[in-house]
């Protein structure tokens, strides 16, 4: 731990009321694991904040000792920027709680807090919020990138419920950022996560208690009619009905038929937050045999916090994951062939890809009222190779790569800056925030003009 010694811990001990987790320490290697197994990081120092106090307590140790700082939420980081190499990592996982107000239908959330802590709260209320797609993310760092999952064509975005963020600078100075104060910090945050700790989230909640839920499947040797029946189909579908699309293998549990188990298809899970009576649910997804006629096709109301877990036992904590993503506008034949391919070439029973529709509701916010730049965006898409055998990373990472490089020339160019993958460099992060990176660096001049925040997919003082 060069440049930090035993006296300087013990001040740091001394000024927290959360831990101080050093190599030293038993619980050290449990403590800095992530979700992404595929990242081994070793911190100096991990400081497991439980408040305001005790960031503003380590930030002031970082100062002090010259170390870089990284800052964990919930650890679902592809590239595992929650970590940083003989840094100090800013460890908020202990701070989850969630303060929900049913008459103003709003909630406050801890900065340490996950998706399904969220969920569990706001569904007390016949509430709940548009997130990601598993209730083990982090809701700071999904938030911080924008945010989208099942609820978007209905409710926008993540960023579009936010209405204000609690944020300690790196000089220790705490400040909200919201429409009123502090206004163009609360324009980059909705997208960026440059600029400070933010310790809690104020949200907008949503009426939504049951939806319906449906999971569709075609062997994979259909994949392109029914890309291109779905191309279609979706965006032009109402606002209460949405559907990611996926190549996938199909997972060896219920409610898949064992016949199917193990078998690479295509697939679209559906949501829909409208009428809910089975037959009319039925009849909405009868389309379904539009394109092909499917191999399995299964249909229930749900407790929007069940569908919001239902990947979860699926993909746990400790596997080996590598992926990139990108926005598009448009699914070409061309791309449908690449899709296609790849497809059928899925290298492990986990991995998969993924196009979650970002239209709707997020399409009625202008490109320049958040720093998510791309409302034009009709998919956001993520290909992602799994797998539970470090044995296999080079073979899920290549995979991965080689799909990505032959898909991309058919993207809007940027990508979800949480899809971004590991080292993709700082003109992918560019190409994210499209024209308003520019304004992006002039925010990061205010509030953090030395960058003492670079550890995450950076946006510098400077836009040169």
């Amino acid at each position: 731990m060069s440049g930090i010694d035993a006296p300087a811990l013990d001040s740091l001990r001394a000024a927290l009321r959360g831990r101080v987790v050093t190599p030293q320490d038993a619980e050290y290697d449990k403590t800095r694991s992530l979700y992404n197994a595929m990242i081994d990081r070793r911190p100096a120092v991990i400081v497991q904040c439980l408040g305001a106090a005790d960031v503003r307590a380590g930030l002031a140790f970082a100062q002090e000792t010259g170390v870089d700082v990284a800052v964990r939420g919930g650890g679902h980081s592809g590239p595992g920027l929650c970590l940083i190499d003989d840094g100090l990592t800013l460890d908020l996982s202990p701070m989850r709680w969630v303060r929900v107000d049913p008459d103003t239908e709003t909630a406050q959330v801890g900065g340490g807090s996950l998706l399904g802590d969220v969920d569990h709260e706001a569904h007390a209320f016949g509430l709940g919020m548009p997130t990601g797609i598993m209730s083990t993310t982090g809701v700071g760092g999904l938030t911080l990138g924008g945010g989208h999952g099942h609820l978007t064509r209905k409710y926008g975005l993540t960023i579009d419920s936010l209405i204000a963020a609690d944020v300690v600078l790196a000089d220790g100075s705490v400040v909200t950022a919201s429409e009123k104060e502090n206004p163009d910090l609360f324009w980059g945050l909705r997208g960026g996560g440059n600029f400070g700790v933010v310790t809690s989230f104020t949200y907008r909640l949503h009426p939504v208690h049951t939806v319906g839920v449906a999971v569709t499947v075609w062997p994979i040797d259909r994949a392109a009619e029914v890309l291109r029946w779905y191309r279609d189909f979706l965006p032009a579908a109402p606002e209460d009905l949405t559907g990611f699309f996926a190549v996938l293998a199909v997972p060896p549990a219920p409610p898949f038929p064992e016949p199917i188990h193990g078998q690479k298809m295509c697939a679209v899970i559906w949501c829909c937050t409208g009428d809910l009576e089975a037959d009319r649910l039925e009849e909405t997804l009868s389309v379904v045999n539009d394109p092909a006629p499917p191999a399995f096709h299964f249909t229930t109301p749900m407790p929007y916090p069940a569908l919001q877990s239902m990947f979860d036992e699926l993909m746990p904590k400790g596997l080996q994951w590598y992926w990139r993503g990108d926005f598009f506008d448009g699914i070409s034949d061309d791309a449908v062939a690449v899709h296609e391919r790849y497809g059928q070439g899925i290298p492990t029973g986990l991995s998969t890809m993924h196009l979650y529709p970002v239209d709707g509701a997020a399409h009625r916010v202008g490109p320049e009222e958040t720093s998510w730049a791309y409302r034009d965006a009709v998919w956001s898409g993520i290909i992602a190779g799994i797998d539970p055998d470090p044995a296999n990373a080079d073979l899920i990472r290549q995979w991965c790569v080689d799909y990505w490089t032959d898909l991309h020339p058919h993207s809007m160019g940027g990508s979800y800056v949480n899809f971004l993958g590991e080292a993709e460099g700082p003109e992918r992060v560019r190409a994210t925030y499209r024209g308003n990176y520019d304004r992006l660096t002039t925010v990061k001049r205010a509030y953090d003009p030395d960058n003492f925040f670079h550890a995450n997919q950076n946006i510098p003082s400077s836009a040169a």
